[in-house]
């Protein structure tokens, strides 16, 4: 299982527009073949400032969404909204405590 955290800053006056192309693009992402998880996270002390968590089967079901229309269409406008350079790196889980 792949792990995907992409933490991205907003322009305040488009924070309000990405939770909206967010709500209607995340079941498409959801639903997308190796997508297994997807969450909206919020910072605690940055309302401007939003990560994705997703789970994907493998790297290969990830390089696939990435490279699909769906994700460059959103991509595309999502990025147009930002105040920072995004961070996003993969993660693989290591120890799970209960």
């Amino acid at each position: 299982m792949l792990i995907r955290i992409v933490r991205m800053t907003f322009r305040p006056e488009e924070s309000q527009n990405f939770l909206h192309l967010f709500a209607a693009t995340s079941d498409k992402v959801r639903n997308f073949p190796g997508c297994h998880y997807l969450e909206l996270l919020q910072d605690y002390d940055d309302p401007h400032t939003f990560s994705t968590y997703s789970k994907w089967t493998d790297d290969k079901a990830l390089t696939t969404y990435r490279e699909s229309e769906l994700f460059h269409g959103v991509w595309a406008k999502t990025k147009a909204m930002f105040a920072a350079k995004p961070i996003a790196f993969s993660l693989k889980s290591h120890t799970r405590l209960a």
